[in-house]
């Protein structure tokens, strides 16, 4: 047996952002499950045998050899015997930067992924490309990641996606899968990139159904706004990207890709007030309180926190806001007769509110 390093680790070692945080990604040439096992590594895959060091803990996988036999990126057979070669194994990955192997450090890179790391090339390493959507996801999250690599994707490898999504190949896509790789695209500081591929190939339509349609026969990115934002909050960039939608078009959205609740509260509350808090200062007292019942603000504090930071990203002056919200939170509920406890309290607090109004 002959152990390799593969995939991301190689690709980000040659890319010279390799650090303690990379995953090792290490493949297994020339053994068996019944070897692995007797060597002490533990078995944590059925269909397909993934290994758990005795010792790191870290994943090995012995080379394989697939086949298509089903719709979606779980409709495989794999063959994972003796005589899977390493270059059978990498002629099955996605694209040619990430089928580059080391062992003991010399390279074997059978599909020139050195080169298109040169040329800053996202290209698909052969047809079989093509058997599973979440390739997709994952070329546009790489343009993302990459960008400020000038990473572009290769014409084949563009053509071959649209044919994915015109075969309905992409419907296959669990909702998981969509929102795991779309929170890791929002982690870039580029995440722009990642939906405008989605929209050249046609997939951005089919996979976020829900929201309004864009024109992708345009060369413009109409997603740069939510580049190199002062955040590496995902679910501050996704209410970023959600604030024009119409609110039933978040709740659907939210709901298909099964996205946490905490993403979707942000984006609601960024959708349907930051248009109000662009001219906080001129809106009544009425208005003022009743914002910071329906957001929440003295009880869900770190919710307002991030909608705060996420107004100012946009733009807005948050700093009444916040002395807004300061003052309401000095309220001493104790000084209040406890008979009607509740609309003291809320009389109280728009009396605060009405006074600040007064003094801006």
């Amino acid at each position: 047996m002959k152990k390799y390093l593969v995939g991301g680790a190689v690709r980000d070692q040659l890319l010279g952002i390799a650090d303690e945080n990379t995953e090792n990604d290490w493949l297994i040439v020339g053994s068996s499950p019944e070897e692995m096992l007797d060597l002490g590594y533990r078995q944590v895959g059925k269909e397909f045998p993934v290994f758990l060091h005795p010792g790191t803990q870290e994943e090995y996988a012995l080379a394989r050899i697939e086949r298509k036999v089903g719709k979606g990126y779980t409709g495989f057979e794999f063959d994972t015997s003796k005589g899977v070669t390493l270059e059978q194994d990498l002629s099955r990955r996605d694209l040619t930067i990430n089928a580059i192997a080391k062992c003991n450090g010399e390279l074997f890179d059978p599909f020139n992924g050195q080169e298109d790391l040169n040329n800053g090339l996202l290209q698909h390493v052969s047809d079989a490309f093509s058997e599973d959507p979440v390739r997709v996801l994952r070329v546009a999250r790489f343009a993302a990641q990459f960008k400020k690599f000038g990473f572009k994707v290769a014409h084949k490898t563009h053509k071959l996606m649209k044919e994915m999504v015109t075969s309905g190949e992409v419907d296959a896509l669990t909702p998981e899968r969509i929102f795991k790789e779309l929170e890791k695209s929002l982690l870039s500081t580029t995440p722009s990139a990642f939906f405008k591929v989605l929209l050249a190939c046609g997939a951005y339509d089919r996979i976020f159904s829900a929201l309004e349609k864009h024109n992708n026969q345009s060369h413009q990115n109409p997603f740069e706004f939510l580049d190199d934002l002062k955040t590496s909050n995902p679910r501050i960039k996704f209410a970023i990207w959600l604030k024009d939608e119409k609110s039933i078009a978040i709740t659907e959205l939210c709901k298909s890709i099964k996205c946490p609740k905490k993403y979707q509260e942000l984006a609601k509350l960024t959708n349907t007030y930051y248009k109000f808090t662009e001219k906080f200062s001129t809106q009544t007292a009425d208005e003022i309180f009743d914002f910071f019942k329906k957001t929440d603000a003295l009880r869900r504090k770190e919710r307002f926190v991030a909608l705060l930071e996420t107004f100012e990203l946009l733009g807005i002056d948050v700093s009444n806001m916040i002395k807004c919200r300061d003052l309401l939170d000095t309220i001493d509920a104790s000084q209040f007769n406890k008979i009607d406890i509740a609309t003291a309290i809320q009389t109280e607090k728009r009396r605060i509110i009405s006074s600040l109004l007064d003094n801006l």
